[in-house]
């Protein structure tokens, strides 16, 4: 199921994706069974900060490109950033409330 709140991201639009505001990225794979369990809170953390944050998903076997720029090797890994700078780093699952954590000082 696609979240209208998450979006693809690929190598062509992540540097407009991450130029403003506080955008969180995750980057996944179909295989992974610790990123289809992140999936869903993921998409919480989407509808809790929506209009807020911006939400977006990396493919990592679909865009190499972006899991080599930023020396993925574990997923899940979230990166977060703020005006296009990255801030925060996340491997593994965490709960929602674990990353409200993070996300929320980056708001104030």
């Amino acid at each position: 199921m696609v979240n209208a709140n998450v979006l693809t991201v690929t190598n062509k639009n992540f540097d407009q994706i991450i130029s403003s505001g506080v955008v969180v990225v995750d980057f996944w794979a179909n295989w992974c069974g610790p990123c289809r369990m992140l999936s869903p809170i993921i998409d919480q953390l989407a509808e809790q900060f929506a209009g807020r944050i911006t939400v977006g998903k990396v493919d990592v076997d679909r865009e190499s490109e972006l899991a080599s720029r930023f020396r993925i090797m574990s997923v899940p890994s979230l990166l977060f950033f703020q005006d296009g700078k990255l801030v925060e780093t996340s491997v593994g699952v965490k709960n929602l409330e674990e990353l409200s954590s993070i996300v929320s000082p980056l708001l104030s």
